[in-house]
């Protein structure tokens, strides 16, 4: 069985500058104040402060007791919220299916996170109708915190298994209402979905996971089955079991609808999440995949800061 995590790191290495591999490590940094070895920097002492942490030069120079303070070294929890439904075995671009996005933005989410000492752990739904191990009533599967290689693997074969073509459709609602109930420690959620409408509902819910988590989230966009470079491919419409028709796919006046009506659901994503204040990222295939997070990390670090 060919390694998930392998392809992944593969796929990272082809399609990822080193200077963005290096700025990806250096974007993830602890938002905790409190005692370790980095610095942060200096204010003024106050009654009841550690007289250890005085920095007698500092003091010295500005002529009143100054502190140091320090940047917290503490393990993050990562949980990745990946959407399983059956529209995520569709294509996100020419040569990739957005299971292949979602299993690759993991991987780089899971990688980034363990090079960091952190721990990671999936929550991924609906599972397909043949996973007789998961009991919940909403086919939820919950992979818990751990840190290792082979933990990596067994969430990205999670990921891979659980999106079948003929399985249940997409249900953010679900899965945002799993882990509001169960999660109760403090974590960053990345949330992995389908392109798919945010309604009040799943507004309502983003905005009860934000009061607790850090969230980043990441929609997997689809490629409008009119794309000239799938001209020569026979394409099915996922659920349905029906091809789509050469005439359809050959009419250049639809092929425009089409690219257009995906630009207005990204537009349509993008403003739901500012009205939640979630930093937000659409990934448009392998190759996005990397810079698009890089540029979702700069933002947050950003968004912290303000």
């Amino acid at each position: 069985m060919t390694s998930l995590l392998r392809k992944v790191r593969m796929k990272t290495t082809i399609h990822a500058q080193r200077k963005v591999r290096s700025i990806l490590d250096g974007e993830y940094g602890s938002i905790h104040k409190g005692r370790s070895m980095d610095f942060d920097d200096l204010r003024e002492y106050v009654v009841g402060d550690d007289i250890k942490d005085l920095d007698w030069k500092a003091t010295a120079r500005s002529g009143r007791p100054l502190i140091k303070r320090y940047v917290a070294t503490r393990q993050h929890a990562v949980m990745l919220v990946v959407d399983t439904g059956r529209t995520m075995a569709a294509l996100s671009d020419a040569t990739s299916t957005k299971r292949d996005v979602a299993v690759t933005a993991a991987g780089v989410i899971a990688q980034l996170a363990h090079r960091h000492g952190d721990l990671t752990g999936l929550v991924a739904g609906p599972a397909p109708p043949s996973n007789f191990k998961v009991r919940n009533a909403e086919h939820i599967q919950h992979v818990p915190l751990a840190a290792s290689d082979l933990h990596i693997e067994r969430m990205l074969r999670t990921i891979h298994e659980a999106i079948d073509p003929d399985g249940y459709p997409s249900r953010l609602d679900d899965l945002f209402e799993y882990v509001a109930r169960n999660m109760r420690r403090r974590m960053i959620l990345a949330v992995i979905a389908d392109d798919v409408d945010l309604t009040p509902r799943h507004e309502a819910l983003l905005r009860r996971l934000d009061a607790q988590h850090e969230i980043l989230f990441c929609t997997v966009g689809d490629v409008a089955m009119t794309e000239p470079a799938l001209r020569e491919r026979a394409l099915h419409v996922i659920g349905a079991q029906a091809r789509v028709p050469e005439f359809f796919r050959a009419n250049a006046d639809l092929h425009a609808d089409l690219v257009a009506l995906g630009r207005r659901r990204a537009d349509a994503t993008r403003a739901a999440l500012n009205r939640v204040g979630i930093v937000g990222t659409r990934l448009a295939g392998d190759g996005d995949i990397v810079p698009a997070l890089y540029e979702l990390l700069d933002r947050k670090r950003h968004a912290r800061r303000r």
